[in-house]
């Protein structure tokens, strides 16, 4: 057998045109009856269900791809926000720090002029521009000075009481020695029995003491202690201190008094000047003993 035979063999069955007629009378038939009857509804269902993971597998790079893009895009935008954010904690902070410091300086300010004026003193502002860089002095310059009339002896207050004393004046700054410089002095009296005493600066911020306090004395934790104005400096009844502790030995003749200043000598920048004090007599001069007893023997 020949090869013409043996494809002719092969090739046996319809004819292309054939087979198309068939195939599209078979479609159209298909058609209609789904159309009229449903019966492929169910095939149809069941091919797309099996059909659905390709579509999906397909867009699946492009999702990963967009997703992994979104992530970077959406950590960089974090990272970025979260400086933001940080960056205006720092500054939200650092100005709710000032606000506040400007308003305890506010407050204390009102304080200050709230305070009574005592019918024969006058007071004047004062701001404080220089502190004593020496950490054994406790003095600090103030913005005021000769040009307004400020005097070497003049009481220096806050809104809550006495926190020294004018020491010396320039032009235009004077200075002021704290109550609690190193044996500064300062006449008091306690609130409660209104005993007499001198209150010293031990040097430190934190604390004065009452020296040559008899054992005895009627001293207590808490006493409020004023200035009495036995000395003609310091205006009578302005708070001074609040003693804190003591320390009585019968071994010693003077109790160990601890005390606070209740005015903040290391704290406010604004202060008030007393001034206008009535004068004194001047005090009569001591004169020596040898002196005192020629006058007192017999011609």
């Amino acid at each position: 057998m020949d090869n013409t035979q043996s494809f002719q063999f092969f090739n046996r069955g319809p004819s292309p045109a054939v087979r198309l007629v068939f195939f599209v009378v078979l479609s159209l038939l298909l058609l209609f009856i789904d159309a009229r009857y449903r019966y492929l509804e169910s095939t149809r269902s069941a091919l797309s269900v099996l059909v659905s993971p390709i579509p999906r597998l397909a867009t699946l790079p492009g999702v990963l791809w967009q997703q992994a893009g979104d992530f970077f895009t959406t950590q960089h935008n974090l990272v970025e926000d979260n400086q933001s954010l940080h960056q205006r904690h720092e500054r939200d902070a650092a100005q709710l720090l000032q606000l506040q410091a400007l308003q305890q300086e506010n407050r204390q300010l009102r304080n200050l002029l709230a305070l009574p004026q005592r019918g024969e003193l006058t007071t004047q502002s004062a701001e404080i521009v220089y502190a004593e860089r020496d950490v054994f002095k406790r003095k600090m310059l103030i913005d005021k000075g000769a040009n307004a009339n400020v005097l070497i002896g003049q009481v220096v207050m806050d809104d809550a009481g006495i926190v020294g004393q004018i020491t010396r004046v320039y032009p235009w700054l004077a200075e002021v020695t704290l109550i609690t410089e190193k044996d500064h002095a300062v006449p008091v009296q306690v609130l409660r029995n209104g005993l007499r005493t001198i209150l010293f600066g031990a040097g430190d911020t934190s604390h004065l003491s009452l020296r040559y306090m008899p054992v005895s004395s009627d001293i207590q934790n808490g006493d409020q202690l004023v200035t009495s104005g036995i000395d003609g400096i310091y205006p009578p009844g302005i708070p001074v201190a609040k003693v804190v502790k003591i320390e009585r030995d019968a071994a010693y003749p003077f109790a160990r008094v601890t005390c606070l200043p209740v005015a903040g000598v290391d704290k406010h920048r604004h202060l008030l000047i007393l001034s206008g004090l009535p004068k004194l007599p001047e005090r009569p001069e001591e004169k020596p003993a040898a002196q005192n007893m020629k006058t007192k023997l017999p011609k």
